[in-house]
């Protein structure tokens, strides 16, 4: 991990995993070592190469997603995520070994399909307006005023 880090450089390896091999990436990180799998070539989809067509947006598309960005920033909380694969197999693991009917998950309804560019404006329209404040406050230097009750 050190000889990478001082030497700036990643490595590239094959392990297994779920049967196949893979080609990774391992790279260090503070402190540690990041793997990330590889796709092969023949595994790479058309829009994942080089002539994929650029994205096109106004400048008001791109000012009204980098607000969404700001909005929605907030430190990274891994005990969000969890493994729902792994989390329905040691289910199935357990209704088998009680003998009983294994069933399956009940998958989510879809939701409509609606205007995303409408939804973010509703979106940064509905956002609290304390934050902003506070935000825009931050921005020119002023403090935001906090009401305290008499005791």
């Amino acid at each position: 991990m050190a000889a990478l880090a001082d030497t700036k450089h990643d490595a590239i390896a094959k392990l297994t995993m779920h049967n196949r091999e893979h080609v990774v990436l391992i790279r260090p990180a503070e402190g540690s070592l990041v793997l990330h799998t590889l796709f092969y070539r023949d595994e790479l989809h058309k829009a994942n190469k080089k002539d994929a067509p650029k994205a096109k947006f106004s400048a008001k598309e791109l000012e009204m997603a980098k607000s969404l960005v700001s909005y929605l920033t907030a430190p990274f909380n891994p005990s969000m995520f969890s493994d729902t694969y792994r989390e329905n197999v040691e289910r199935l693991i357990e209704e088998k070994k009680k003998g009983q009917k294994i069933t399956a998950v009940k998958q989510p309804r879809k939701a409509p399909v609606i205007d995303l560019m409408e939804a973010l404006k509703r979106s940064l329209k509905s956002a609290a307006p304390a934050k902003t404040a506070e935000k825009s406050a931050r921005a020119t230097g002023k403090k935001t005023a906090k009401k305290h009750r008499a005791a």
